[in-house]
C-alpha cells in the first residue's frame, strides 16, 4: 500500500507552533510527532484495513500520487503484491502555508483559469482519492468491477530549476508512459493536464505535450480539472485520476472551467468551459512538481 502526500500534517504543525510561540506554552500535544510524520497515511490505512504487505508514503510535492501509483503497479508487476491500495491525500490549509504560497506570487486572487490568457495563478485545495490496483486475472477471479486498465507510467526529473518547469523533462515522462503502456501518440484521446493556471506552467506544459505528441497533439482533448477542484498538492493526482477514469468509463471529457480568453502561447484544444462527449480509448494524467519531478500515468478503457 503506497500513498502519495506532498505536505503532511501541516495543520498540526501550525497548531503546535501557535501554542509555543503565541500562547507561550511549555508543552505541545503528546501525539504531535504522530500527527505530522509523513508516513502517517500509510500507517493509518494499513491499521484500519489490516494490510500487512509493503506500505509507505511517496512524497514528491505535486507529483506524489502519480509516483505512488506507479510504484504500486510495479510491485504487482514484479510479484511483490497481488493487490495494492494506492492514491494520495493532503490537508494543506494553514495560515502559514497560505502566506508562503502567497509570497511566491503564484496564488490567484479571483479564480483558477488554466490556459486562459487572463490566468492569475493557482487556487489551493485539499482532498484525497484511493484506488485498488491488481492484475486482470486477480480482478476477474474475485468478480471485481474493473473501472479502467493501468497501462503504464513515466517518471523524469527536469534537473534544471527548483521552480521553473522544463518542457523537455515533462515530455520525457509522457513519452515513457506511452512506451510503458505500449501506446502510440495517436492512441491517446485525452490528457488530464497538470494545468495549474500559473503563467509558467501552462505554457511549459503546452510545449511539453507538443514535444511528446508531435502532430498528434492537435487532435487531443486536453483539460485541467484543477479549474474546478483546485490544486490539492500531493493529492491532486488522485483527484485527477478519478476524473480520468470517469472520462474513460463514460466517454465524457471534463472541461477546463473559466477559460474565457485565448492565450496564443497555449494553442491546444483545452475543452473550454463545457464537458464534451467523445469516446476515450486511452488517456494520460500529468503531474509535474516543483523541483522538476514529473510523473505521468497512462490508462486504457476497461477491457
Amino acid at each position: 500500500m503506497i500513498v502519495g502526500s506532498g505536505i503532511g500534517g501541516e495543520n498540526s504543525h501550525d497548531e503546535q507552533y501557535r501554542r509555543l510561540y503565541a500562547d507561550n506554552a511549555t508543552r505541545v500535544h503528546p501525539l504531535s510527532i504522530i500527527r505530522v510524520m509523513m508516513n502517517a497515511p500509510a500507517s493509518q490505512i494499513s491499521m484500519a484495513h489490516g494490510l500487512r504487505g509493503p506500505a509507505f508514503v511517496a512524497s514528491s510535492a505535486c507529483a506524489s500520487t502519480n509516483h505512488a501509483v506507479i510504484q504500486a503497479a510495479q510491485m504487482i508487476r514484479n510479484g511483490l503484491a497481488d493487490v495494492a491500495v494506492t492514491g494520495g491525500a493532503d490537508a494543506c490549509f494553514s495560515y502559514g502555508l497560505l502566506r508562503a504560497w502567497e509570497a511566491m506570487r503564484v496564488l490567484a486572487d479571483d479564480t483558477c483559469r488554466p490556459f486562459s490568457a487572463n490566468r492569475r495563478g493557482l487556487v489551493l485545495a485539499e482532498g484525497a482519492g484511493m484506488f485498488v490496483l491488481e492484475s486482470l486475472e486477480h480482478a476477474q477471479a474475485r468478480g471485481a468491477t474493473i473501472l479502467a486498465e493501468y497501462g503504464g507510467g513515466g517518471m523524469s526529473a527536469d534537473a534544471s530549476d527548483i521552480v521553473a518547469p522544463d518542457p523537455v523533462g515533462a515530455a520525457a515522462a509522457m513519452t515513457q508512459a506511452l512506451a510503458d503502456a505500449g501506446l502510440e501518440p495517436q492512441d491517446i484521446d485525452y490528457i488530464n493536464a497538470h494545468g495549474t493556471a500559473t503563467q509558467a506552467n501552462d505554457i511549459s506544459e503546452t510545449r511539453a505535450i507538443r514535444l511528446a505528441f508531435g502532430t498528434a497533439a492537435d487532435r487531443l482533448a486536453v483539460s485541467s480539472t484543477k479549474s474546478m477542484h483546485g490544486h490539492a498538492m500531493g493529492a491532486s493526482g488522485a483527484l485527477e485520476l478519478v476524473a480520468t477514469i470517469n472520462a474513460l468509463r463514460e466517454g465524457v471529457v471534463p472541461p477546463t472551467a473559466n477559460l474565457d480568453v485565448v492565450d496564443p502561447a497555449c494553442d491546444l484544444d483545452y475543452v473550454p468551459n463545457t464537458a464534451r462527449a467523445i469516446p476515450v480509448r486511452a488517456a494520460l494524467s500529468n503531474s509535474f512538481a516543483f523541483g522538476g519531478l514529473n510523473a505521468v500515468l497512462a490508462l486504457k478503457r476497461a477491457p
